[in-house]
């Protein structure tokens, strides 16, 4: 089991396929599993470096709060360690802010920027939808139930029913590796500091002078899509692919599809 040692932390990594430098960092309490279903394409033209960030997974979990510069100075660290002097940066919705902060904070390590899912913060970024909102705050049910609904809110409409058995290696998959309470409020801490308009990423973007794209489902309720466009009006060299297909898992539920947008953009 390799890990780094970065940032004061060890960190879990995998290491797959080879050429240029691909980093890819996980949402709110997922382990790099959430890319399991992307890395075999992508793993065919880079060299593809997923991690658990502190918090979860086979990664250490010091008491937080956490902060996306704190996640983007361990993935930078994370990068020396391996001996990556630049890589193409791909975040997935908290992993999108801790790709900001990285882009931002450690520009001579970013060679293209990937934000999935994601916004700046701040008062001007769009919420989540209350339909999302009202599922993924219910407490009334069991876990796995809650669970579950959150998985049908946050992917394309039918698209659950159509794949019941990635649901069920979904599922699995969180049974087996239960969000820690104290971790998960540590990490939750990234985006809620976001939120004033002194610490959101926004008024920040224009120094991010690398290409980048930005990836969004076009059913994700749990950060709308409109977002994309916000991001981009701030990013000087950006552009947008929306997939009509997806919500905001989009890595498991269209990887292939996904894959192929980043190969192009970064290959």
């Amino acid at each position: 089991m390799p890990k780094a040692t970065t940032n004061g932390i060890e960190l879990y990594y995998e290491s797959h396929g080879t050429g240029k430098p691909l980093v890819l960092i996980s949402g709110l309490g997922y382990s790099l599993w959430q890319w399991h279903r992307m890395v075999p394409f992508l793993a065919e033209h880079f060299q593809v470096i997923t991690f658990d960030n502190r918090g979860v997974g086979q990664s250490d979990k010091p008491s937080g709060p956490y902060t996306a510069q704190m996640l983007a100075a361990d993935t930078a660290g994370l990068l020396s360690e391996l001996g990556i002097e630049k890589a193409v940066v791909m975040g997935h919705s908290m992993g999108g802010f801790i790709a900001q902060a990285l882009a931002l904070d450690f520009p001579q390590a970013v060679e293209k920027l990937i934000l999935c899912s994601t916004n700046f913060g701040g008062p001007r970024h769009v919420p989540v939808t209350e339909e999302a909102m009202k599922v993924l705050t219910d407490m009334s049910s069991d876990p796995l139930t809650r669970f579950k609904n959150g998985l049908v809110v946050s992917t394309a409409p039918g698209w659950a029913e159509k794949n019941p058995e990635m649901i069920q290696n979904w599922v699995e998959w969180r049974v087996a590796n239960p969000i820690e309470p104290a971790p998960y409020q540590a990490q939750l801490a990234v985006g809620l500091a976001l939120l004033p308009e002194t610490a959101a990423f926004e008024n920040q973007l224009h120094r991010i002078n690398v290409p980048t794209l930005i990836l969004f489902g076009e059913h994700d309720k749990v950060v709308p899509p409109v977002n994309a466009s916000l991001l981009a009006r701030k990013i000087p060299k950006s552009k947008i692919v929306i997939f009509p297909e997806a919500g905001h898992f989009f890595p498991i539920e269209i990887p292939e599809t996904a894959s192929h947008a980043v190969i192009e953009f970064a290959g």
